[in-house]
């Protein structure tokens, strides 16, 4: 039966079938940023550099305008009614969520917030891109399983010894890979890591160009509904993508207008995380069924495995995790080492969990 691709991003499938080469992704970032992406996030001129160990402006601008590619916030926002108390000017929402997407649109000037895991800073720091984490959500449920193509042989994590896994070394999907075989005794020599972005795994996998790839929701539940009949298969996996987090460049947050926003941004943030959680069948019909097409029997299934949003007030094992991360990147050469605190920008810590009730907080 031919079946429509869920995505079709323009690169040949022919090529996905190239094994990993270690910074391979790092070099493609860097030169896709080189081809100069435009945007005018940050084409304001610059005000009075604010240090990065100097406080806080508690005070924003009223002429303040940021760009924030964070769609699902936008969405809870909207859905919460809580839109309007940004004190600033939203000048976009781009719907850019891939990490090497992002460190394009931050090296481009067009975006100046955005929320991923906690990879995509590390990726940032190994190109020498300055960018810091201002607020951190943890996560204590797995929001990914491993995806397999239609009639793959893969029923089980044992069987992944000798498959094509779908790699994306910049994101959360990457590092749950590479957490899953540690977990499972392999090396990265006993598989082939085929390095993709995320939205190009639901391509590889249609076209059988990869065995497996990692998926969250809704993607896997709407992969599983067009493939499932083919074979595709989902494969529950342990290993933890512990941290949301937002970060922004440097250079927003030495611009005293723009770092007041950021902090402005934050508390909404984290609340309207929090009404979505307490709210999931409003949020079910907003988000999932009526912009992610999935149907409400499946936005409850979804919503019921959810973690309950918790922001800690202390960011050490956070950190602590990033570290680990790191280290686990650099010893399998994909990454420098570098020290996880350094990716942090402390004088935001507070502010996520003070904004939420104590069931909220870590």
């Amino acid at each position: 039966m031919t079946r429509t691709p869920l995505h079709a991003y323009g690169t040949p499938l022919h090529a996905y079938g190239t094994p990993l080469r270690r910074r391979t992704v790092l070099s493609s970032i860097v030169g896709a940023a080189a081809l100069g992406l435009t945007g005018c996030a940050a084409d304001a001129p610059a005000r009075g550099a604010l240090g990065l160990g100097d406080p806080l402006p508690s005070a924003v601008p009223p002429d303040t305008a940021l760009t924030i590619s964070i769609h699902t916030s936008h969405l809870q926002l909207q859905a919460a009614g809580l839109l309007d108390d940004l004190p600033f000017v939203v000048r976009d929402w781009p719907n850019i969520s891939a990490g090497p997407d992002v460190i394009q649109g931050f090296r481009a000037n067009s975006i100046d917030l955005a929320s991923n895991a906690g990879i995509p800073p590390i990726q940032a720091r190994a190109i020498g891109f300055d960018a810091r984490i201002v607020a951190v959500q943890a996560r204590t449920k797995p929001n990914y399983q491993l995806a397999t193509a239609p009639g793959s042989s893969i029923g089980g994590l044992s069987d992944l010894r000798g498959k094509k896994i779908g790699f994306s070394q910049g994101q959360a999907q990457g590092v749950v890979v590479l957490r899953t075989l540690k977990q499972l005794g392999l090396g990265t020599g006993d598989v082939t890591l085929v390095p993709l972005n995320s939205p190009q795994f639901l391509t590889a996998l249609q076209a059988r160009q990869v065995d497996a790839a990692p998926l969250g929701e809704p993607t896997l539940t709407k992969y599983l509904r067009q493939y499932g009949s083919d074979g595709a298969r989902a494969v529950e996996i342990t290993a933890l993508d512990y941290l949301t987090v937002l970060w922004a460049p440097t250079s927003v947050l030495t611009d005293p207008a723009r770092a007041a926003a950021v902090a402005a941004f934050i508390p909404l943030w984290a609340r309207a995380k929090t009404w979505a959680y307490e709210n999931p069948d409003a949020w079910i019909d907003h988000y999932y069924v009526k912009d992610q097409g999935v149907t409400a029997e499946d936005g409850r299934r979804i919503v019921a495995v959810d973690d309950r949003p918790v922001f800690p007030a202390n960011w050490d094992k956070a950190i602590g995790w990033e570290q680990e991360t790191i280290d686990l990147m650099a010893q399998g050469g994909f990454v420098p080492t570098a020290t996880a605190g350094e990716l942090f920008d402390r004088r935001f810590e507070p502010i996520a969990a003070r904004a939420v009730a104590a069931a909220y907080r870590e």
